[in-house]
């Protein structure tokens, strides 16, 4: 069939010819574009409804999208919404002749007499929208999937964001500007000076959140240290803080360890039982009550946890994806950042190169979903080779400087007492016994500090140094007064160099 040819003055794409040739046309609603502006033109309650619903790409009419534009400008400007108005915005961008002139904007007023059901048919327009856009994105895909230079992991990847992104109803925005983005900046310091509490996600750790104030929307997080200071306690203690005490869903991808061992240590530190009896089940009858009970929170806590081993940075966003989705994820947790693959085309590229491609994902995944994004990392062995002190520094990570490049905040795991020095380097000399330092080397958005956190080795957990109104508080004081007592025998309790139960890290427990 010969191609109709375009009329003059009017751009044909390609989408249209072949609706044309098919016989079919793109869907659309135009009534309901024309009953919507006329309404929102009459009642500001209508305007107030929809806004938020609708873009002005939402309109498959020209004269609509520009109508609508102007309703959006003097909305953001907090001016009134009206026949008058919005034909003189429209003068002002030199578009009212485009849309009809006066008389266009008279005929649409006239069609309605309120805003009754506007969201209902706002919804109607924005499906049309969505199947527009389902249409030109399996378009793009088909012919995508014919170019033989594609990579095919790379193309599935752009292909679910892409649909991720109709999903959200956030098909590609556009450029912004300044105006819009100031009004947008100005709304979200107004909800955070009316929130009690924190602007981010809070991790539990009082010192951490005063510092961050919680973690951040968007924020790429890389906690590193060398294999046994307990990456992954303090990463599991936060994602139950999080999903257990502010009820907030958490996706953990777990590399290393099975999504068993992951619950039964979550397990340890919620009941008090340590994991060598979990381990081998010799439980006394009172704890067996005592496991019953404690454990239910945790059941119903928000917690997802994957564990893929050798999980590509492709399979991860998609699922991620799927988890935000479904589940309204607002945190995501990676152990460890080193057990990922790039797949795709990266395979056959050297390390650091795969490396530095995973941390610019995980970035882009972090930008994505607008949720913080965790990853654990290791480091290299020069923190062990180094004379004096053993505080890891941002030199020591491990293959790649993209890692440091593309995290907002990196942060290190420092235990003294697992190099057996004894005692803090500060003036007080205090202990280093059951104590971990949380270094915060770079911090995009905020300051920088050494935050000193309480490591209970034998339940695989941190907690806040002077916390005693946690679940084990009565621990540490019990554990005080047997310090005190004559009789106390130290071999009787765990010491923190038994650290963890589960799998090895390069020869040492996690």
């Amino acid at each position: 069939m010969k191609q109709p040819s375009p009329i003059k003055g009017f751009k044909v794409d390609k989408s249209t010819i072949i609706s044309l040739e098919k016989g079919k046309i793109p869907p659309q609603a135009i009534d309901l574009e024309e009953v919507v502006l006329g309404a929102m033109m009459i009642d500001k309650k209508g305007v107030d409804e929809v806004i938020d619903i609708l873009s002005p790409d939402a309109f498959y009419k020209d004269a609509h999208k520009y109508i609508f534009e102007a309703i959006f400008k003097l909305f953001e400007n907090s001016e009134p919404v009206d026949l008058l108005t919005v034909s003189s915005q429209l003068k002002k961008d030199e578009k009212l002749d485009l849309v009809g002139g006066d008389f266009y904007l008279i005929s649409l007023t006239q069609r309605v007499s309120s805003s009754a059901h506007i969201e209902f048919h706002a919804r109607i327009i924005l499906q049309k929208y969505i199947q527009r856009s389902l249409i030109k994105i399996s378009s793009e895909i088909i012919e995508e999937a014919y170019d033989e230079t594609k990579d095919v992991f790379d193309l599935l990847d752009n292909a679910e964001a892409k649909l991720y992104e109709v999903t959200q109803g956030n098909v590609k925005k556009s450029t912004e500007t300044a105006q819009s983005l100031v009004i947008q900046a100005k709304k979200k310091i107004e909800e955070i000076s009316n929130k009690e509490g924190l602007s981010g996600i809070p991790s539990g750790f009082d010192k951490l959140d005063k510092l961050t104030s919680g973690w951040q929307p968007s924020d790429l997080v890389i906690i590193a240290a060398r294999p046994g200071m307990g990456k992954t306690a303090l990463t599991l203690t936060m994602a139950r803080n999080i999903a257990v005490n502010s009820n907030i869903p958490v996706a953990f991808f777990s590399l290393e360890m099975s999504s068993v061992q992951l619950i039964t240590r979550l397990i340890s530190s919620e009941t008090g039982l340590s994991s060598e009896k979990l381990r081998t089940g010799k439980l006394e009858k009172h704890e067996w009550e005592q496991l019953n009970v404690k454990v239910k929170t945790l059941e119903k806590a928000p917690l997802f946890i994957d564990d893929t081993p050798s999980l590509s940075i492709f399979d991860l966003r998609a699922k991620a994806r799927r988890l935000a989705s479904q589940y309204g994820i607002k945190m995501v947790i990676i152990d460890y950042l080193q057990l990922m693959t790039a797949g795709g085309s990266q395979k056959g590229g050297n390390r650091e190169q795969e490396i530095s491609t995973i941390s610019r994902n995980l970035k882009a995944l972090a930008k994505e979903l607008n949720v913080p994004v965790i990853a654990l990392s290791q480091l290299s062995r020069a923190v062990e080779t180094r004379g004096g002190s053993k505080r890891p520094l941002l030199s020591d990570l491990r293959e790649s400087g993209a890692i440091e490049q593309d995290a907002d905040i990196v942060s290190f795991i420092y235990r003294p007492e697992y190099y057996k020095i004894d005692e803090w380097d500060d003036e007080e000399r205090s202990p280093t016994e059951g104590q971990g330092e949380l270094i915060v080397a770079k911090h995009r958005n905020g300051g920088l500090d050494n935050i000193r956190l309480k490591f209970i080795g034998h339940l695989g957990k941190f907690d806040n140094l002077d916390d005693f109104d946690t679940p084990f508080g009565e621990f540490h004081s019990k554990m005080n007064a047997a310090a005190n007592d004559d009789t106390f025998k130290p071999d009787n309790y765990p010491s923190a160099s038994d650290a963890f139960d589960g799998p090895e890290d390069d020869g040492v427990p996690f």
